[in-house]
């Protein structure tokens, strides 16, 4: 059933599509869609302060017991939750990127269902291993 959203989604976007057909044009739109999420985040702890980032070098010891420890020692560097606004806002912002990554998917004869499963199977067949 899952596929068929994206399929549905997927189809819904290459109808959708009318002025920025060409793949340049796909492509900085899909860019300067991930600059707009990465400016929405900036503007949630600038501006609104819903957020607080919080950055420093990772403190990783020399030695730990297991690669499943670094998951407690790793920050995200990440405090507090985000607003109403600022949710609605990326959430507006990512799903513009959606769509021009389908947009991508479409031009290239791409399905994102399937680019999607390939990607969760590399995840679970190495899990933590994957280093991602």
């Amino acid at each position: 059933m899952k596929d068929v959203i994206f399929d549905d989604f997927q189809n819904s976007v290459s109808e959708s599509l009318l002025r920025h057909k060409s793949i340049l044009d796909i492509i900085t739109k899909l860019q300067e869609s991930q600059s707009r999420i990465n400016r929405a985040i900036a503007k949630s702890a600038t501006n609104c302060g819903c957020i607080k980032i919080n950055v420093e070098k990772q403190k990783v010891p020399n030695s730990y017991e297991s690669i499943s420890d670094l998951q407690s020692l790793i920050e995200t560097h990440l405090k507090g939750n985000l607003c109403d606004n600022c949710r609605d806002v990326l959430e507006k912002e990512i799903g513009n990127n959606l769509f021009y990554l389908a947009s991508l998917c479409n031009v290239l004869d791409l399905n994102l269902y399937d680019i999607l499963l390939k990607e969760y199977d590399r995840i679970n067949t190495l899990g933590k291993y994957s280093l991602k």
